[in-house]
This record gives structure tokens, sequence and C-alpha cells, in this order.
């Protein structure tokens, strides 16, 4: 599913949980970085704004929906994808690097969430070892000399998977500067998935994840800071459903 942005076009192209675990399995065995993004209509809608989170997008080596919006879309263009939110890829990821004999790493929020959500993980997934974690400074830029410096800590240590909870456009920008300054990590962008694993953010139950209204959820959690992004993110529906049909057609 191709989603044309004013930027330019970003492409879904792993549709399912076992496809995704297949090429990130071979890029952990053979040592091979990537990078992994989960594409939602905020990330769209900031794509159209910003032609430098556009271009980090298209060094994303993985794509994935998450979203409703964009399976939902998907499924209008005939060109259907699963479902497949960040915070629900850590487990997985996690479980496909204890196997393949990978460390990991986790980068961003905060040193107590990623101690907790270090804990979590390895109390979760046997055999799981965290080699690396690193709390950025407030205001962190991820196109500095010292996200550079941070880049190359993370290869030092020998992780071949990095989680990175920065949000978006930060965990973006850093993980496409990573095959220059860590070409043997594969890079996750998860969003809140440490902090919730840490317990320092709640997740929406099951039951409003099903009903596909965990954007509701959050909405009432943090108002003043959400509310303009679904606003914009609402807006520019029609046009995703547009593209959709002639895709479709």
């Amino acid at each position: 599913m191709q989603y044309q942005t004013k930027n330019g076009e970003i492409r879904v192209n792993i549709g399912s949980m076992a496809s995704l675990e297949t090429q990130v399995r071979e890029k952990l065995a053979r040592k091979q970085g990537f990078s992994l993004a989960t594409i939602n209509l905020d990330h769209l809608v900031k794509m159209d704004q910003d032609s430098g989170f556009y271009t980090a997008y298209c060094k994303q080596d993985f794509v994935v929906a998450d979203g409703n919006p964009i399976v939902w879309t998907s499924r209008l263009a005939k060109q259907p994808v699963d479902l497949l939110p960040g915070s629900d890829l850590v487990l997985p990821l996690c479980e496909w690097a204890a196997t393949e004999g990978r460390s990991i790493a986790l980068l961003g929020s905060t040193e107590a969430a990623l101690s907790e959500a270090a804990n979590a993980l390895v109390t979760k997934v046997a055999g799981l070892d965290v080699a690396c974690m690193i709390a950025p400074p407030f205001g962190f830029d991820p196109n500095s000399d010292d996200a550079a410096e941070i880049l190359k800590t993370v290869e030092a240590s020998g992780a071949s998977l990095c989680f990175l909870a920065l949000g978006a456009p930060k965990q973006e920008l850093l993980a496409a500067r990573g095959a220059e300054f860590a070409p043997s990590v594969g890079f996750a962008s998860i969003g809140a998935g440490l902090d919730f694993l840490a317990g320092t953010q709640i997740r929406a139950p099951k039951w409003v994840r099903a009903l596909a209204i965990e954007w509701v959820w959050r909405l009432l959690l943090n108002p003043k800071r959400l509310w303009k992004r679904y606003f914009d993110s609402g807006m520019i529906m029609p046009r995703l459903v547009l593209q959709a049909l002639r895709q479709r057609a």
C-alpha cells in the first residue's frame, strides 16, 4: 500500500508479522543493520509538513502499519496489511533476538524507565541480554554530533537490535543515521513501547484496542497535548481514502 504525502510517496512494505519475522531474523543472523518504522496518520501529517522527516522515512528498511486507519485504507485499496503497532512488536523482536543469540539496546525515555523496561524484558524473554541503555538528555537533537556519538556507543556495545523510544520524528531521524554510525545494529522505532513495559505510561485495555478506539483513550488521558494531533490526523483521512480507491481501481 502506497501513501502519497506532500513531499513524496511512502510504502508499507511489510504486511504481516510472519513476513517481519523472516526479514528481521535474517538481518540478525547476518549481523546486518536495519531500520523499522511503524507508520500511522500522525506520521503522514508530519511528513506533509517536514521534508526532513519524509527523507528519514524513505531510508527505513521496513515500514509496518501502526494504526487502524492504515489497515482500513489498505483493505480498501485491496492491498491489505496487518496491524503491527510498535508497542506490540517489542516482545516478539526481543524473542527473535534472543533466539539468534543477539543482545539488545534501549535508547530513549528516562534512566528509571529504561531500567524497569529492561527488568520486564529479561523476565519475559528467556536468554535475553540487554547490552546497553541510554537515556538522552532533554532537548536531544537526533541530527547532532552527540547523536552520532550515541549511535557509535550502541554499535560498540555489541547490541544487534536497538529500541528507539524517542517519539516521532526524533526516533526515525536517528534510525536513518544508523546505517552510517552503527551499521551492524537494527533500529526499531517503538514510541511509548518501553514506557508501557516500565509502567510509566498506561496503555489502553485490550477491549479498547479491540474496538479500534485506543486514540480515544489516549485523548482522554492527555487532551491538551493530543487534541490537535488527532484533529490533523482526521483531516487527512478523506485524502487517504481517495488514494486507496485509486489504487483499488
